[in-house]
């Protein structure tokens, strides 16, 4: 019988939708933290393929979820193509920056990118010989458009400020950055497909600051270039695509760039997405993730709604965004079995 959430990505409205959360292996589980204390720090956890593995399973062995995700990182790919990157505890990641020609001139591109990264592809094959049968395997990658936000600040930034002046002051510069960065995803994901990974996403955490022909241009453009050529390498590979907070650019985003599936943030309604973009094909989300702390009654409630807005339709259960490492894991447990129980 076929994965549920394959089919759910095939098209098929299920009586009950497949559950996955982002960033499910996280620091919410004390499995977790007792892992990445013996990796030692985080980007070592990344490149471990045994332990990055283990923390990939570990919510799978808690919870049963539908489908496990790779544990990586969006700024392995940067790394990877020449970018310095560190983490800063309490702050986040950290990166030398790329900002002009030159800085430009100096990223790698092509093959070189797997040299870094075959640790990633390893926890892939691992991944692929230890998951239950009935577990799909995603695979993952950050959109050019968010990963490029990141590069061009050497952090991350509210608003996206640095990314936004490049593209005004030095747009030769900002394109080839896009270009580059969508030809290595295309590289990058295809190795993941090739070591097992049945199922790709695409992360544009960012798409939501830009806007109009931007968001056309940057944000929809690069998921329809790499979405195009990972169908064409491999027939009938689901993909689903996560402009995070497009609004009403998520309308029609699955006609517009093939996508199998797109993944709704909180900041729409579930009736509204059901209206608008369930419509063009399977939707992903999207209760909010705060409710994963607060839980109680209004967690039941609110997961309750999400499952029947979409129950007309092709629903993948998820989070409008990642579970934060605040969440209590027995209200995880809570959502799962309201999704699964009614």
């Amino acid at each position: 019988m076929t994965k549920t959430i394959l089919r759910a990505l095939a098209g098929e409205t299920l009586p009950t939708p497949p559950i996955w959360m982002m960033r499910q292996a996280g620091r919410y589980l004390p499995e977790y933290r007792a892992t990445r204390a013996e990796a030692g720090d985080f980007l070592s956890l990344c490149y471990n393929p045994e332990l990055a593995a283990e923390v990939t399973l570990q919510p799978i062995r808690r919870y049963g979820f539908d489908a496990a995700i790779l544990f990586a990182d969006i700024l392995l790919l940067p790394q990877a193509l020449g970018v310095d990157l560190w983490f800063v505890t309490g702050e986040g990641p950290r990166m030398t920056t790329v900002t002009t020609q030159e800085e430009f001139d100096n990223l790698g591109c092509g093959e070189m990118i797997h040299d870094t990264l075959n640790p990633v592809y390893e926890t892939v094959r691992i991944l692929s010989r230890e998951l239950p049968s009935e577990t799909t395997l995603i695979g993952f990658a950050g959109a050019p458009w968010t990963v490029a936000t990141y590069m061009i600040a050497g952090k991350g930034t509210k608003d996206q400020g640095p990314a936004h002046a490049l593209k005004a002051e030095n747009r030769a510069v900002f394109d080839q950055l896009i270009e580059r960065l969508t030809e290595s995803t295309i590289d990058y994901l295809s190795k993941q497909v090739e070591a097992g990974a049945e199922v790709v996403k695409i992360f544009d955490s960012w798409a939501g600051s830009l806007k109009g022909e931007d968001f056309i241009r940057y944000a929809q453009e690069p998921a329809r270039i790499i979405t195009q050529e990972m169908k064409a390498r491999f027939p009938g590979l689901p993909v689903i695509a996560f402009p995070r907070q497009a609004g009403e650019g998520y309308v029609g985003f699955h006609a517009k760039t093939g996508a199998d599936c797109v993944a709704l943030d909180d900041s729409v309604t579930p009736e509204w997405a059901a209206e608008h973009v369930q419509p063009g094909g399977c939707v992903q989300g999207n209760l909010a993730s705060s409710h994963m702390v607060t839980g109680g009654q209004a967690l039941v409630d609110e997961t309750r709604r999400v499952v029947k807005a979409f129950s007309q339709g092709p629903h993948i259960f998820n989070l409008g965004h990642g579970i934060t490492p605040d969440a209590d894991p027995e209200n995880v447990q809570l959502m799962i079995d309201t999704v699964r129980g009614g």
